[in-house]
C-alpha cells in the first residue's frame, strides 16, 4: 500500500473513582506501553470532563500521550477550544492528539438543549471550526469570516509546543471521511452513527466491504497525502478468548449478522493473542489501520499484544 506506519496503541477511558485512580491507571497504560490515553465528551453519562481529565493524566505521565476522542464541536468555540489545546500542549511538553467530532450523540443535544442539526450543518460548522483552530495556533493574528464563525485579528496564546499539535478526524459516511482525509493527520475509521445513537446497523456499517469503502473515501480526501495519515480504529467489540468463534456466534445473536461477519467487521477484534496480533498485522496489509484504540475495561488483558507489536 506504499505506507509505513508502525503500530501504536490508545486506551479510551472516561472514568475514575478517584483522583489516585485515574493518576495509577494513566501511569500504568505508560508502563505497558500504551501510546495514548484518549478521552470522549459526552454528557449523558458518568464521564469525566475531557479536558481536564486529559490534563492530570498529562502530569502524572512524562511519555503517555494524551488525546480527545472526541471533542464535540458544537459545545465550544474553537477558538476556545484551541487556546485549552495549546495549554495542555504547552503543559505535556508536547503531548496532546485533538480528535474534534462535527457531534452525533443526540441524547447529549436534548440534555443540553441545544438544535441538532442536521448532519451537513455540523460538518459545515466543524469544516470552519479547523480553520478557526489553526489559525489561532499560527504565529501571525489571523482574521476568519464564515457563515458559522467570525474572528477578527486574533492572536491565539499560547502557543502550543508541537506546530502543529495533530489533528484527529473519524467518521463513518463519506462526507465526513472525506473530510477527515483532506484535513486530518489521523483518520477514525468509525461506523455510521446517522441515527444520532448505536443501533445495529452501525454493526452492519462495520463489515469489511464497507471499510474498504470507507478507505476509498478517505483517499478522495487525501489525495497524494493518503500515505501520510495514520489509519485508526477504536475497537468496541474486544476480547481475549480461546473460544473466537464461539463468541462471535454469540454476539451475532444479539446483533444479527453471520458469525464470520461479525469477526471480520473492522471494530471487533477477538482471539487469543496470537490470533490478535496476527489479524493486526493482517489489517495493517490490507487496510493499512496501524493505531488501535481499546477501552479501559480491556487495556490490561491487551497489554501482551501491545509488547508484541508497539512500535513494529
Amino acid at each position: 500500500m506504499g505506507r509505513d506506519h508502525k503500530f501504536r496503541f490508545g486506551v479510551q477511558c472516561s472514568a475514575a473513582t478517584s483522583a489516585t485512580a485515574w493518576r495509577e491507571q494513566a501511569r500504568k497504560m505508560e508502563d505497558l506501553g500504551y501510546s495514548t490515553l484518549f478521552m470522549p465528551d459526552h454528557f449523558a453519562d458518568t464521564e469525566l470532563a475531557p479536558m481536564v481529565g486529559m490534563s492530570v493524566a498529562a502530569a502524572a505521565t512524562t511519555t503517555l500521550r494524551i488525546g480527545s476522542l472526541v471533542l464535540d464541536n458544537d459545545y465550544k468555540h474553537p477558538a476556545v477550544v484551541a487556546k485549552e489545546a495549546a495549554t495542555l500542549d504547552l503543559l505535556s511538553d508536547g503531548r496532546l492528539e485533538l480528535g474534534v467530532g462535527a457531534g452525533w450523540q443526540i441524547s447529549d443535544y436534548d440534555q443540553l438543549g441545544i438544535p441538532y442539526d442536521r448532519a451537513g450543518v455540523r460538518i459545515d460548522r466543524l469544516t470552519e471550526a479547523l480553520q478557526v483552530i489553526r489559525g489561532a495556533w499560527s504565529a501571525e493574528p489571523f482574521s476568519f469570516k464564515g457563515e458559522h464563525y467570525t474572528i477578527t485579528d486574533y492572536t491565539g496564546k499560547p502557543k502550543p509546543v508541537q506546530q502543529p499539535p495533530p489533528i484527529l478526524l473519524g467518521g463513518g459516511g463519506r462526507r465526513m471521511l472525506t473530510l477527515a482525509g483532506r484535513e486530518a493527520d489521523i483518520v477514525g475509521i468509525n461506523p455510521n452513527l446517522r441515527a444520532g445513537e448505536v443501533r445495529p446497523d452501525a454493526v452492519w456499517d462495520a463489515v469489511a466491504d464497507m471499510t474498504r469503502q470507507k478507505l476509498q473515501w478517505i483517499r478522495e480526501g487525501a489525495g497524494d497525502r493518503f500515505d501520510a495519515i495514520e489509519l485508526q480504529v477504536r475497537y468496541f467489540v474486544a476480547a481475549v478468548t480461546d473460544d473466537r468463534l464461539g463468541l462471535a456466534q454469540r454476539l451475532s445473536a444479539g446483533l444479527g449478522i453471520p458469525p464470520e461477519d461479525a469477526l471480520e467487521s473492522h471494530v471487533a477484534l477477538v482471539g487469543t493473542i496470537d490470533e490478535i496480533v496476527d489479524k493486526l498485522v493482517e489489517r495493517r496489509e490490507t487496510w493499512g489501520v496501524t493505531y488501535v484504540v481499546v477501552g479501559a475495561d480491556l487495556y490490561e488483558a491487551f497489554a501482551p499484544v501491545v509488547a508484541r507489536l508497539a512500535g513494529t
